[in-house]
């Protein structure tokens, strides 16, 4: 008895693979990066106060007024991890929430960089970035940690597509038929 595999359908099959493990890697980039911002906005809204004041040591070492923009900058920080989560959740705004977390993710660490080695802070401060939970000193760990997290926020920029309707139909008669 002979076998032989049409060519075709083979690479199909390992094409529909690929497509299976994107996807997966795609979820898990998308809902990971959103249970990460849900759980700093947490663990900062645990420690707010504490927060706040490492906000405002890092606001009075670049010259800004600390008693007047502690709070709000604190409530801007944790109100947009926040907000960033959401869009990642929802599949109207994945792209967008992935935009946003690489401002997030980037801006952080340019801003820790620019306080530890710009202004001479050679001590560092306790960025309080995951609350009392996790350590976290400002400096190159942190800005290479956040730089990291950058390649599954591209995973979801680039990778994600809203399916529509039809799309949807159409993947579910090939996974019942297939």
């Amino acid at each position: 008895m002979s076998f032989s595999l049409d060519p075709g359908l083979l690479s199909s099959a390992i094409e529909m693979n690929y497509s299976k493990i994107f996807r997966i890697i795609l979820l898990i980039s998308r809902f990971g990066l959103a249970a990460l911002f849900l759980f700093t906005a947490g663990a900062k809204l645990s420690i707010v106060k504490a927060f706040a004041a490492n906000v405002a040591e890092l606001l009075s070492a670049t010259g800004f007024n600390q008693t007047r923009w502690m709070w709000p900058v604190t409530v801007a920080v944790i109100a947009t991890e926040i907000i960033t989560a959401i869009l990642l959740l929802l599949p109207r705004t994945v792209r967008a929430g992935a935009l946003l977390a690489a401002a997030l993710l980037i801006g952080f660490s340019a801003y820790g960089l620019y306080y530890r080695y710009g202004l001479g802070n050679t001590e560092g401060l306790e960025c309080g970035c995951f609350g009392g939970i996790i350590a976290s000193q400002l400096g190159v760990t942190t800005a290479l940690r956040n730089l990291a997290l950058l390649l599954p926020t591209f995973i979801v920029f680039f990778g994600y597509r809203r399916q529509s309707q039809s799309t949807i139909r159409t993947l579910e008669q090939v996974d019942v038929t297939g």
